[in-house]
């Protein structure tokens, strides 16, 4: 952002992922704004663009464990979540657990499953545990879900529903890179894959630091107001049928607070806001069928409204 210089942390993570993604600085830059909000990411795009390798590179470069669930029509919860197996030398159930427990996930077409498997990693995104058999179990911090969904294979897809769509703190596509930058992935593929040398950069420990500093990133009043006006003038908009809930606003708080972050500040400022607005707020608005045939975008309708409200004036300094 301008001339601000970013967190030294936060760079060598961009760096290190940017050794293995060629062009992709702001898909990463806001893949770690979600995982550092302790939010979670829905991607959607066509196949092939690397979103399993944008995943891998930031688990790898975080020290997290990362796993992978690739969703089918015929995936059950219990493969998701885990299952208890009778043990008959200790006449007991013991629980295997699933993919879900790991600290970085890929849910890889995450709308060709059921809304009940959809559910089982969804109360996970929410809750921060899942219940198997009665029981609950923890998900371990940090935990950051990466969801993709393919937006042209219509066919055997089950969308998901406006109250999960709203989980997902932000919501973005990766495109396909320009002409230089797909030269330079065919000279990297023909060399030992990039993504098998990557390396660590930060702990585990050092992640959940900069989680708990990141909360003491202050908010103005006027911020907040000023995502609440956001919000609420898309709740008003005449093409939404459904606006920005609640826990988008939240959502958005939390993201600004991240993004001032990255960029070296303990306060958030207006432009914080409008960068991340649209990627926030865009999957949360529901439009009219009328404006969905006239071609309207959610983000069209929320650089609109942005450019309804009021920007606050005035020193932003704790």
């Amino acid at each position: 952002m301008g001339n601000e210089s970013m967190n030294p942390t936060v760079e060598k993570i961009i760096q290190n992922i940017e050794k293995v993604m060629i062009g992709k600085r702001e898909v990463a830059e806001l893949s770690i704004v979600a995982l550092l909000a302790e939010g979670h990411v829905l991607l959607e795009d066509v196949p092939g663009v690397g979103k399993t390798m944008m995943v891998r590179a930031l688990a790898k470069s975080v020290s997290a464990n990362f796993k992978r669930i690739q969703f089918t029509p015929d995936l059950l919860p219990s493969d998701v979540t885990g299952v208890s197996i009778f043990n008959p030398k200790e006449l007991e159930f013991q629980f295997r657990p699933g993919p879900i427990m790991g600290n970085i996930i890929l849910a890889d077409e995450i709308n060709r499953t059921s809304p009940k498997t959809q559910s089982a990693l969804l109360e996970g995104l929410e809750e921060g545990h899942v219940t198997i058999d009665g029981i609950t179990h923890r998900l371990e911090k940090p935990f950051f879900v990466m969801a993709t969904q393919n937006p042209i294979e219509y066919e055997g897809t089950y969308p998901l529903p406006e109250a999960q769509l709203d989980r997902f703190l932000l919501k973005m596509k990766m495109g396909y890179p320009d002409m230089e930058e797909e030269i330079e992935v065919l000279n990297r593929a023909r060399k030992i894959p990039p993504i098998e040398e990557l390396t660590p950069v930060i702990s585990l420990k050092e992640l959940r630091e900069l989680q708990r500093q990141i909360k003491e990133v202050h908010v103005d009043q006027t911020i907040m107001r000023y995502i609440v006006e956001i919000a609420t003038k898309t709740r008003q908009h005449g093409s939404v049928y459904l606006g920005a809930s609640p826990r988008g606003s939240i959502a958005l708080m939390k993201a600004a607070q991240v993004y001032a972050f990255m960029y070296g500040r303990d306060y958030v400022l207006p432009d914080d806001v409008q960068y991340l607005a649209p990627v926030v707020f865009s999957h949360r608005i529901i439009l009219k069928s009328e404006a969905k045939f006239e071609g309207v975008m959610a983000e069209e309708i929320v650089l609109q409204v942005m450019g309804r409200v009021n920007v606050p004036v005035q020193r932003f300094v704790n």
